[in-house]
Parts: structure tokens; C-alpha cells; sequence
């Protein structure tokens, strides 16, 4: 059995593996790693059978991470703000530390790709009010963000912000209104693009001076990313980039080192293009 592995169901897609494999070569880090489908309703069974058989660390996928928010017997702050756990790590007295890197791996990437800077006032409209908007809304707003967030149904938007406010500045908008305000960055983490759809926002929110950001990747651009481009966006990014950098992250927890990103990136770009 593998001392690490990631948990989900569906999970034969899982690009981890993959990634960690890279990771271990990259650092001479040796670690097995591997991917477990988890009946749905077993969470709890499988991931105590594992740990209790030499299981290490595991990253958690859809639609678990709240099943793993519960099973853990300690949570770091990021977990405890966005009540999903996608990390987990056995400390040396044999309890489950829980985590959530999706918000740091977002913040990695938006660095790398400079649509963020540091000590700039930074602008940002999240689409989407879901579980993935509340996994980086914390990390943004640590990042010193001033945030718009909108989504389809209000009430959720203002829901979250009433969570969130207390850690910085956050306001929710009704999504006919988010053209009033400029922004440097848009995020789109509504599920639109699985489906080839567009978040309901005005299409001259964006801009020559507007990064746009899809949480979603696929082959080919998403379709926020086209409308974007369409309408005058021209820096551009999909999430394939926050996949590898919630791994990093992760892979942190378990060896106390974030490996570069960038090399596994570009493979992972030419695999995904071909």
C-alpha cells in the first residue's frame, strides 16, 4: 500500500500521481503515491483503513473534502475558514492534521503569471459563491485583496461575505451591477465552463487591464476565457496551473518544502494539448 495517495470518486482522471511523481523527482524525495476510488458514503471507512495501515498523507478530491473536513481531528486555519479539508497529513503522535491548499495553490499561480503583485492594491471580482470560491476566498483576502463577489443567487453571495468580512474587505454585488467597479483580476469559480456556459456578468466588465482567471481547465481555452479574449481580455489563464500548485502545497505539509511548480506545468500543458 501506498503511504500517500489521493481519494475521490470518480478519480481514474486524476493528473496527482502523475504530478507528485514529478514532485519526487524533482526534490530526490522517494514516496509512493497513488489514487483510491471511494464508494460514496465510505469515506470514513477508507480513509481510517488506510491511515490505520501506514497511510502517511492524503489529497482528497470531489466529493469528499467535506466528509474529510469532518474525519480529521485538526484543522489548520484555511481549512477551519472555508470547512472543506483537501489535505491531510499523520503527525507524529498519530493524529489527522487537515488542510486546504486550493487557495495557496490558486495564489502560487497567480503570482507566477504576475496577475497579482505584492503591495498593489488589487482589485478582484470571484464569480460563484460555491465550494471552490470558499476554498480562496481566505488566502486572497490574507493576500490583501479587495473583493467583489457575485453570484446567481444573491442571498449565497451575501451569506459568504458575512463569513469572510472579518478577514479583510469584501462586498457582494448583484452580477447586472459588477460593471460599475474596475478590476484588475477576474476569477471565474462558478462551474459555467464545465458545462461550455457564461457567468451572468455584463461583458464590458473586461478589459485590455483585466486579468481573467478560470478555476476550470480543459483542452482548448474555457469558455470564459474565449468571452474574455473576445471582448478586449487578452491575460488570460485557465486552473491547470492551481492544480499543480494545491500539490505543492501539499506536498509541503507532508516534507516541509514547496517544489517548483513550472516544470510539471509545462508537461502537464503539452500532455493536455495533444
Amino acid at each position: 500500500m501506498e503511504k500517500y495517495l489521493v481519494m475521490g470518486n470518480p478519480i481514474e482522471h486524476s493528473q496527482s500521481p502523475f504530478i507528485h511523481q514529478f514532485f519526487s523527482k524533482q526534490t530526490g524525495i522517494e514516496y509512493g503515491y497513488g489514487r483510491l476510488l471511494v464508494p460514496l458514503g465510505e469515506f470514513n471507512k477508507t480513509a481510517s483503513h488506510f491511515f490505520s495501515n501506514g497511510g502517511r498523507g492524503a489529497n482528497v478530491t470531489v466529493p469528499f473534502k467535506e466528509d474529510a473536513f469532518r474525519f480529521v481531528d485538526k484543522l489548520t486555519d484555511r481549512a477551519k475558514a472555508c470547512g472543506a479539508v483537501n489535505s491531510i497529513v499523520k503527525l507524529d503522535d498519530g493524529s489527522l492534521l487537515g488542510d486546504n491548499t486550493d487557495g495557496q495553490g490558486l495564489i502560487l499561480d497567480l503570482a507566477r503569471l504576475d496577475f497579482i503583485v505584492p503591495n498593489k492594491v488589487k482589485s478582484v471580482l470571484v464569480i460563484g459563491a460555491g465550494g471552490a470560491t470558499r476554498g480562496i476566498l481566505l488566502p486572497l483576502l490574507d493576500y490583501d485583496c479587495d473583493i467583489t463577489l457575485t453570484n446567481r443567487t444573491f442571498a449565497k453571495a451575501e451569506q459568504l461575505v458575512k463569513e469572510f468580512s472579518q478577514f479583510g474587505t469584501i462586498r457582494a454585488m448583484a452580477a447586472e451591477d459588477v460593471a460599475d467597479k474596475h478590476y484588475d483580476l477576474i476569477i471565474n469559480a462558478s462551474a459555467s465552463s464545465m458545462t461550455n456556459d457564461l457567468p451572468p456578468i455584463p461583458n464590458d466588465v473586461y478589459g485590455f487591464e483585466t486579468a481573467c482567471y478560470d478555476l476550470y481547465y480543459q483542452t482548448g481555452m474555457t469558455s470564459f476565457l474565449y468571452n474574455a479574449l473576445k471582448h478586449g481580455s487578452t491575460r488570460l489563464s485557465d486552473g491547470l496551473g492551481m492544480l499543480v500548485g494545491q500539490a505543492a502545497y501539499a506536498f509541503e505539509l507532508w516534507y516541509e518544502l514547496v517544489p517548483d511548480i513550472n516544470p510539471v506545468l509545462n508537461v502537464l500543458r503539452e500532455r493536455l494539448n495533444k
